[in-house]
């Protein structure tokens, strides 16, 4: 594959992950027994569209709702407005067009902006690494445990797309062509808080850069293909910055001030993602809640504290320091923002996708084929841990199952 154009070697990489993971997912089905949705043992097209799928096509095919679903106390249910619109108002466009039901519509766009998005991945990693390091790395975002994601009717692809493709726009100073991918992306996913953060801390950064003592300047080598983070950015630059920084901070606001708007609620967007916790949102409480439930009250409260900290050891080492300031920053503002809003479960797993950056970073750690390799065979073996225990249903004790 060596002298194959770089855009069909990243492609092909794509595919075959997804073809793997479409056997996990087909070995799964057929030990799938009763569930909510469909007959036991489905086929692989009815397999992949349970769950979240199902809140998508309820959202292309009926809206959102104008009057929030409570129950007898008064306590919001689950609803619609859980799952931003681009997604599923792309579903709806596309099937309006080809004919085609809206479930493969929403599949069709999700493997459409999966290779797209490994495209973008490798062009970002190619900032920052060599041809054969930024291979690896699309490798391991492709086959990451939870990528079986990016092939079911899910917004995670189309997300994973416009993050990257914000990201690497940041990272070449393009920050005004950056902004209508950062709104779109707001209107995706809830990964707009924590960008609008990394680009107004970007910010102070490159006016310190700018303005401070020149102590304050890096001093190391710019990565391969990298813009030059020794140079200060321009007051035309730092002007453009302060444009993505307030749109970022308008796109993150977008989507609850959609809600309230269409609702006359102003709690409408968190009143229903809390729905689904069972208890309102109490920043940073759910890990310590959860850190008691699997380690003891001790060893619980303790728990969140080891796990920061070795979150900044593992950002302080070599391999992630090569990332740049940008990718870094992103990395540390998104998992502050899984800290403080995030009530850890099942699901968390899920939403680890957005630091896809570390990919290159595990990838960079060794040059050895060995090592490489065996991260592979790892991930690979975690999707089926992952399909069988969190995709597949199965009830528990007290109803229900434990949500991908």
């Amino acid at each position: 594959m060596a002298g194959w154009p770089w855009w069909l070697q990243v492609s092909l990489i794509f595919v075959a992950a997804r073809l793997v993971s479409a056997c996990i997912f087909m070995a799964a089905a057929i030990h799938q027994g009763t569930n909510p949705w469909f007959p036991p043992a489905p086929d692989y097209w009815n397999f992949i569209t349970i769950w979240d799928g199902r809140w998508y096509q309820e959202a292309a095919e009926n809206g959102y709702p104008s009057v929030l679903p409570v129950d007898a106390g008064g306590v919001v249910q689950q609803n619609a407005w859980a799952f931003y619109a681009l997604f599923p108002f792309l579903g709806r466009a596309l099937s309006a067009v080809t004919g085609m039901g809206t479930m493969p519509a929403l599949t069709t766009i999700a493997m459409l902006a999966g290779v797209g998005a490994a495209l973008v991945i490798y062009k970002l990693f190619r900032e920052f690494a060599g041809k054969r390091g930024a291979l690896w790395g699309v490798v391991f975002v492709s086959t990451f445990p939870v990528s079986p994601i990016l092939q079911v009717p899910y917004a995670e692809s189309l997300n994973l797309l416009l993050l990257s493709g914000a990201l690497l726009l940041v990272v070449r100073r393009r920050y005004l062509s950056a902004v209508p991918v950062v709104l779109l992306m707001c209107l995706s996913r809830p990964t707009g808080v924590p960008f609008a953060a990394m680009v107004g801390l970007l910010l102070l950064w490159r006016l310190w850069q700018r303005f401070g003592p020149s102590t304050a300047r890096p001093t190391s080598a710019s990565a391969p293909g990298s813009a030059d983070e020794d140079e200060p950015e321009s007051a035309r630059s730092l002007f453009s910055l302060g444009v993505l920084v307030l749109a970022a901070g308008i796109g993150a606001l977008a989507w609850p001030a959609i809600a309230w708007a269409t609702t006359g609620d102003i709690t409408a967007y968190t009143r229903t993602e809390t729905a689904w916790r069972g208890h309102d949102l109490v920043p940073f409480k759910p890990w310590f809640d959860t850190g008691r439930m699997l380690f003891g009250p001790v060893l619980g409260v303790l728990a969140p504290f080891v796990f920061t900290a070795l979150f900044v050891l593992a950002m302080m080492s070599r391999p992630v320091r090569a990332l740049g300031t940008e990718l870094r920053l992103w990395c540390a503002c998104y998992m502050g923002y899984l800290l403080v809003f995030l009530h850890p479960q099942t699901s968390t797993f899920r939403m680890l996708l957005p630091l896809f950056p570390l990919a290159l970073a595990a990838a960079l750690l060794s040059k050895s084929k060995a090592y490489r390799g065996s991260v592979v065979v790892m991930f690979f073996l975690l999707q089926i841990v992952w399909v069988v225990w969190l995709w597949a249903w199965a009830p528990l004790p007290g109803g229900g199952d434990y949500p991908p």
